[in-house]
């Protein structure tokens, strides 16, 4: 977990009302936690005169937010997430670089492995582990770069410990609905109705982890994730940041804070078009494909928006530009895609934030390269 306005518990459950539901150990939220990608939280700085590459916006992420292995939260206190950590090991494996690629999944090891073998969602220089819940995007991005760094560069030891995040994945973040397996957002959210991000799904990843593995389970997870994903896209035109999942399949659109907030699609589910849009189905590349006329509407895009496409806040982010790239890529209009990239690397230069800088990096990486094994560019689109 990241920018997220809410925080994990490690032991006590809290229970809170929403939408008329109780959700059982859902975590307590708190405002206290900067959101990336706002104008209050990021350093400016002039517009780049030239448009950067996939390559170089990872080697600018890389070189800006990588100190000793540790992926550092700049704009947020100088704090660590495992999910900053998994963003690196992709970044860095996908720019070949070996050595970065080994001191951040070094440090990982030493300071965020669980138990469980899962990642602690939280560290932070003054404490040390803040919070040892972990968060499933997470430990399944970092799963990913972990074989496919074992594969590249013959390194059993990379291999070994993704198929080991692999199994914990499945055995401690998964439930079973009537639309399938599903990906819970973490070992906390394990009772139904399940708390539910789609942007943590990635189809890509769950082919990737199946043919390391073998276990047919994640081809399981990878249908149930896009049934569910299916089922939120037909309640609104937009994803939500958020969802409750009942054991039926049904699904509801949540807040990100419980019972309090509002239902936005932000800084969460922006993630969602560019997961599918590099997956290697036309059907979950047709589910990227049909937020496109609604992000469409506008061509400036605000970082948060309500489920019908209007701007609720003036702050603005790369990751929306790079969420409509995709949503276009995976509809075919290349040209759309690759004008959303520019203004995607405009904004995360002008307006430099941790989360910012990591999603213009993974976004043009995953929309214009097959290196982090999905298939957008195979199917067509911007290159």
């Amino acid at each position: 977990m990241t920018r997220r306005t809410w925080i994990p518990i490690t032991a006590a459950a809290a229970v809170v009302v929403a939408v008329g539901v109780a959700l059982v150990a859902v975590r307590p939220w708190s405002d206290t936690v900067p959101q990336a990608g706002t104008t209050s939280s990021a350093t400016s700085s002039p517009a780049p005169d030239v448009e950067r590459s996939a390559t170089q916006l990872r080697s600018d992420f890389l070189d800006d937010h990588v100190q000793g292995g540790r992926v550092v939260r700049t704009d947020q206190g100088g704090d660590t997430v495992s999910e900053g950590q998994a963003y690196g090991l992709l970044i860095a494996y996908a720019n070949d670089d070996r050595r970065t690629f080994g001191a951040i999944w070094s440090w990982t090891q030493r300071h965020l492995v669980t138990d469980d073998d899962l990642l602690a969602w939280r560290w932070t220089p003054q404490d040390g582990v803040a919070d040892e819940q972990s968060a499933s995007d997470a430990d399944l991005d970092a799963a990913r770069a972990l074989v496919l760094a074992g594969e590249r560069w013959d390194d059993e030891r990379y291999t070994t410990a993704g198929k080991t995040l692999a199994s914990a994945i499945l055995e401690h973040e998964t439930a079973t609905t009537d639309l399938g397996r599903i990906l819970l957002p973490g070992p906390w959210a394990d009772s139904e109705p399940y708390r539910y991000n789609a942007s943590y799904a990635s189809p890509a990843a769950f082919r990737i982890l199946e043919r390391a593995t073998g276990d047919r389970r994640w081809t399981e997870l990878e249908q149930g994730s896009s049934a569910v994903t299916a089922a939120v896209l037909d309640e609104s035109d937009l994803p939500s940041d958020w969802s409750q999942v009942h054991a039926d399949g049904t699904v509801d659109p949540m807040p990100a804070s419980g019972d309090q907030g509002s239902v936005v699609y932000g800084w969460e589910a922006m993630r969602l078009p560019l997961r599918y849009a590099e997956a290697c189905s036309a059907d979950d590349r047709a589910l990227a494909a049909s937020v496109a006329p609604t992000l469409a509407r506008s061509t400036r895009l605000a970082a948060q928006l309500d489920l019908g496409g209007t701007a609720v806040t003036g702050d603005t982010s790369g990751l929306a530009y790079a969420a409509r790239a995709a949503a276009e890529h995976a509809a075919g209009s290349s040209s759309a895609a690759a004008a959303d990239l520019r203004r995607m690397d405009r904004t995360a230069a002008t307006t430099q934030t941790y989360y910012g800088d990591a999603w213009a990096a993974l976004g043009a990486t995953m929309l214009t390269s097959d290196v982090l094994g999905g298939c957008a560019t195979a199917a067509g689109g911007a290159s």
